[in-house]
């Protein structure tokens, strides 16, 4: 980790002037302060260096450090909203003093990246519905969790103010108590149990936080985007790192969405690569064949031809009409289209005749 202090050193020499610092973040200059903190802990995990090795990473994680440093800061953000990073400079006398980066994600996370000894939070599945369209095309698709997050206010410690903490005096600090047991006379044994005054915290809070009251965690609404990839397999699972519920008691788990198409009902369907589609013909259709357009998923046309009859249930097969391959989006899998041939509910004379006159004359000529 000699290069992490190395590249702390050179933290703010290495700042460019004029950076959008909302673009850093990702996020609208109205954002909020919770929208902020979210921003900074997404990013922060995705390019710390312990974690991501493309070198560009390590500017990037600096710049997302800067950016949450003072954009989480209500009178530093006001000034860079008026002035620019100019203003903010003046504004602070031209010092470059600011948060060692790593530092800054060691006390935003409670510990270095990836601690071994840090308890990870539930992990929570969707099973996750999109159009095929959408799979065969690919898109980007908006969604909403409503989940819990450390309190802005008290970051996770449920007091009002670090004052309003104190250590356990019926424990020591140590969140245990020792008890004594008599065995038999003149015999006892010693035995050690969660303390009951602060519950095994070691921390005893005189004033409740007024945000969140006490509970240390408060609920939020997070927004996500999902990236659909053309050709994604039926039940292909999306992970978002650390989006779980948040508490001081442990680290984020994941939220995991399970892709699956929509299944609408005479529609298109879909098994692997390979496309199935019900065309519906008429009676006249299949016996003398046809030249039509299907209009694929992604508004395309295929060319369905049929020179001869067609028999009701017929499989076409169309090579290279099927889904993308997930693999290697320029291959696709093969389309099956298969006929449902509709007959008429009644016919009217002249078309009785003339199918009687021509059947009549196909069953002579077979007994000649």
């Amino acid at each position: 980790m000699a290069w992490a202090y190395t590249l702390a050193l050179l933290f703010f020499s290495a700042l460019v002037a004029a950076k959008d610092l909302y673009k850093i973040l990702d996020i609208h200059p109205s954002a909020s302060k919770t929208d902020v903190r979210h921003a900074y802990k997404k990013l922060s995990r995705k390019y710390h260096p312990d974690k991501n090795q493309d070198p560009a990473a390590k500017d990037k994680f600096v710049d997302i450090a800067y950016a949450y440093e003072v954009l989480s800061d209500e009178e530093k953000r006001q000034v860079y909203d008026r002035h620019g990073e100019e203003g903010l400079k003046a504004h602070e006398g031209g010092q470059t003093q600011h948060a060692n980066p790593f530092d800054m994600f060691s006390n935003f996370f409670g510990g270095g990246y990836a601690s071994q000894q840090t308890r990870r939070g539930p992990t929570s599945l969707t099973e996750f519905e999109v159009e095929l369209a959408d799979i065969y095309k690919g898109a980007s698709i908006d969604f909403m969790i409503k989940k819990r997050i450390l309190c802005d206010h008290c970051r996770g410690s449920g007091a009002a103010s670090d004052k309003d903490i104190h250590t356990c005096s019926g424990c020591g600090g140590s969140g245990v108590k020792l008890v004594k047991q008599q065995i038999f006379p003149g015999m006892f044994a010693q035995s050690q149990t969660t303390c009951n005054e602060c519950g095994g915290r070691g921390k005893i809070i005189h004033k409740k936080c007024p945000h969140c009251d006490g509970m240390k965690v408060v609920d939020y609404t997070a927004h996500y985007t999902l990236e659909v990839i053309p050709g994604m397999p039926e039940g292909h699972e999306v992970v978002f790192e650390g989006e779980g519920d948040e508490s001081p008691d442990w680290e984020a788990g994941d939220v995991i969405l399970r892709v699956r198409s929509r299944r609408d009902k005479g529609s298109w369907r879909r098994k692997e690569s390979s496309l199935y589609w019900r065309e519906t013909i008429g009676i006249d259709e299949a016996l003398l064949g046809f030249d039509r357009n299907l209009t694929h998923l992604d508004g395309h046309e295929v060319r369905l031809i049929r020179k001869g009859p067609t028999q009701p249930g017929f499989v076409q097969k169309i090579e290279g009409e099927g889904m993308p391959l997930f693999e290697n989006r320029n291959l696709h899998g093969d389309l099956f289209v298969e006929y449902n041939v509709v007959l008429p509910i009644e016919l009217s004379p002249q078309q009785r005749r003339k199918l009687s006159e021509a059947f009549q004359t196909e069953s002579n000529h077979d007994e000649l």
